[in-house]
């Protein structure tokens, strides 16, 4: 099970004036459907009101659009999409693409990214991880609380907060 070992989501999260931007794939429309619905719904939960969604055709592009909106000074980007393991090493070279290309993102901004690309070897697979009334969890919620927790706790750190005090000298 992909969500052994997860932090628990107290759903505490006072993201209020945060501005978050989400970029979704238009691949598997279903399944991308309910990530995004999934991170509207945490983005609510979590009081952000400035947010956006764009879509772009597919995880190749996903870090090349979220690059862009991190530099329209959103406080966090959240990646949604899904590639399904086909018979070629095309799903290889896609996942590594937007993998690399998204953790480049937050590392050469400073803009957090919550990875909600999935990356499964079948459908059911993805549509168990998509958010639907019958899916066992929810990654466009997960990427969005991870999301807003680093932008929160990137907030802190620019004002000199939020280090842990054991250790500190």
């Amino acid at each position: 099970m992909s969500g052994h070992g997860a932090p628990t989501d107290d759903g505490d999260r006072d993201g209020r004036g945060l501005r978050v931007a989400v970029v979704a794939t238009r691949w598997h429309p279903v399944v991308t459907d309910g990530l995004v619905a999934g991170a509207l719904r945490a983005l609510a939960d979590c009081g952000v009101e400035d947010h956006a969604v764009v879509r772009v055709p597919g995880a190749f592009e996903l870090p090349v659009a979220a690059k862009a909106l991190a530099q329209q000074r959103y406080d966090a980007i959240v990646a949604l999409g899904v590639v399904i393991r086909g018979g070629t090493p095309h799903f290889d070279y896609v996942c590594r693409a937007a993998t690399d290309g998204l953790s480049r993102v937050a590392l050469d901004t400073g803009v957090p990214v919550g990875f909600g690309v999935l990356t499964c070897d079948t459908e059911e697979q993805a549509l168990d991880r998509a958010g639907l009334p019958d899916s066992s969890e929810d990654k466009g919620r997960e990427a969005v609380m991870a999301a807003v927790d680093t932008a929160l706790l990137l907030r802190k750190l620019r004002r000199g907060e939020g280090h842990e005090e054991a250790g500190r000298r």
